[in-house]
């Protein structure tokens, strides 16, 4: 079994909620547990305001593209993509506590928080088009005996 959608929204910062409820919905029907689900949710917050934040420089003509996946034995796959400006060095944006952004604003940890919630992260960019962050999660289909 697969199933499988995929939504553009406008690079706002509010559409950031709507990613992670669109993201939520969706994986529902195989019965997360709160914690796979808050887990998920997280991480899709995380990669969509990367893009809005650091992919748009918050330009609300950008859009960003939230891909869905559930397949055989309970894996779903999370994809986030934008065409804004990339990054440079993947493995550095990839450290902790480093940031484009202001850091007096910013923490440098979405990658972090990601790679901490999901079982597998990956993240393609190229400076001027635009990051792909695929996240994986293998949810635990026990009935709880």
């Amino acid at each position: 079994m697969e199933n499988r959608m995929r939504i553009e929204f406008a690079a706002l910062a509010e559409n950031e909620a709507f990613a992670r409820s669109a993201a939520a919905a969706f994986v529902a029907c195989m019965d997360p547990t709160i914690e796979e689900l808050t887990e998920i949710k997280t991480g899709v917050s995380e990669a969509v305001s990367n893009s809005i934040i650091h992919g748009y420089k918050e330009n609300p003509n950008g859009t960003v593209e939230l891909e869905c996946q559930i397949r055989e034995g309970g894996k779903i796959v999370i994809i986030v993509r934008d065409q804004g400006v990339g990054i440079e060095d993947v493995n550095k944006a990839r450290e902790p506590m480093f940031t484009t952004g202001k850091t007096e604003e910013r923490s440098g940890m979405g990658f972090t928080v990601m790679e901490s919630f999901m079982d597998r992260l990956e993240v393609e960019s190229r400076a001027g088009e635009g990051t792909t962050v695929t996240m994986i999660k293998q949810l635990d289909l026990s009935d709880g005996l």
